[in-house]
């Protein structure tokens, strides 16, 4: 593994995280990501070398783990991976943190297919502040500001009374919809209008039905957590999307992914989340929907496997110029008394 050139967009020389990177990536990112971030930044003006494998040892990771953070920082356009024409990786340079508001200014003007759901109505000011000034909605408003510990922004009270006005919830359904994300570490009103867009899809209207919702998804993820032996964090966004896939997707049952789990760990050694979808797609296209019919795929498996063995080992012997001719057969037992009686 070669060195890698190390280096960034930013004039700072000291070791700096944006508040962007705090507000808006660190919550949803896995901790081992964050960390190998940080110390990214951290490396930026060392006077060093740097390489993959020196990061590896440095955090007690394989190769692989530190590639996939990068991959990931990359996806959310922290850095920048660069290659030469061997495809190898000669330069990791870091970018600015965007606020994701920035982003969406920067990008309103492409043309981009969206889904009728995506299109929103341009709140005015008035509407905003009639809003605001409702009873039920100024008690909500301060509640939210209460779980997520900092004061709305414009964007923020636009995105909730977006919920109450197009999405039809309650405020009741508001409101759980904060404490159960604030609950399970997402601060993010970005965050939990993933979540709303979800439910009213999913034609969850109540608090009832979310907490129906909730209470059967987190049951899988416990469920996922504990096949893969996974304790003392909680799942990343990536991971969440997966599982989400395995669900609402592919329609597993929790056994059936636990099973997945479970062979992934045999062949791995550790809880890759990549691996289980590599067999959970390839089960999905086979149709799959019980654990009855793995068993039924396991032994098509075995009998295809057991006849191709068999076909190499004959082409194996007639292509062997030294079995053309009829071989002997010897009774070693009869040998040995001759060679005794002699």
């Amino acid at each position: 593994m070669t060195d890698i050139t190390l280096h960034t967009k930013s004039k700072s020389t000291v070791t700096c995280v944006s508040n962007t990177f705090i507000d808006e990536y660190m919550a949803d990112a896995n901790g081992e990501f964050v960390k190998i971030y940080l110390y990214l930044l951290r490396c930026i003006n060392a006077a060093e070398n740097f390489s993959i494998s020196k990061m590896a040892d440095k955090f007690d990771h394989t190769e692989k783990d530190i590639k996939r953070a990068l991959k990931y920082w990359e996806k959310k356009h922290l850095l920048q991976l660069e290659y030469n024409s061997g495809e190898q990786l000669t330069g990791i340079c870091l970018c600015e943190p965007v606020s994701a508001v920035t982003q969406d200014s920067e990008h309103v003007e492409k043309p981009t297919e969206v889904s009728s759901v995506d299109i929103r109505p341009s709140y005015t000011k008035d509407q905003i502040l009639s809003f605001q000034n409702d009873e039920a909605s100024s008690d909500l408003l301060f509640i939210i500001e209460r779980y997520i510990g900092h004061p709305l922004s414009i964007k923020d009270y636009e995105t909730i009374l977006y919920w109450s006005d197009e999405l039809k919830f309650s405020t009741d359904l508001i409101e759980y919809l904060v404490e159960s994300c604030v609950d399970n570490g997402h601060k993010s009103i970005r965050y939990m209008d993933k979540i709303a867009l979800s439910w009213s899809a999913s034609s969850i209207r109540t608090a009832e039905d979310a907490r129906r919702s909730s209470s059967a998804y987190k049951q899988t993820h416990y469920g996922v957590m504990k096949a893969f032996g996974i304790s003392g964090r909680k799942l990343a966004e990536y991971e969440l999307e997966l599982v989400d896939k395995w669900t609402s997707q592919f329609g597993f049952t929790l056994d059936i992914i636990s099973e997945a789990c479970k062979r992934t760990l045999q062949a791995t050694n550790q809880p890759s989340f990549q691996y289980a979808d590599t067999i959970l797609e390839n089960w999905h296209k086979c149709n799959i929907h019980h654990l009855e019919d793995i068993a039924i795929l396991d032994t098509a498996y075995k009998k295809s496997k057991a006849s191709s063995s068999r076909n190499v080992t004959v082409n194996k012997t007639a292509a062997n110029r030294f079995n053309n001719f009829s071989q002997r057969t010897y009774n070693f037992e009869q040998l040995e008394k001759q060679l005794l009686n002699n």
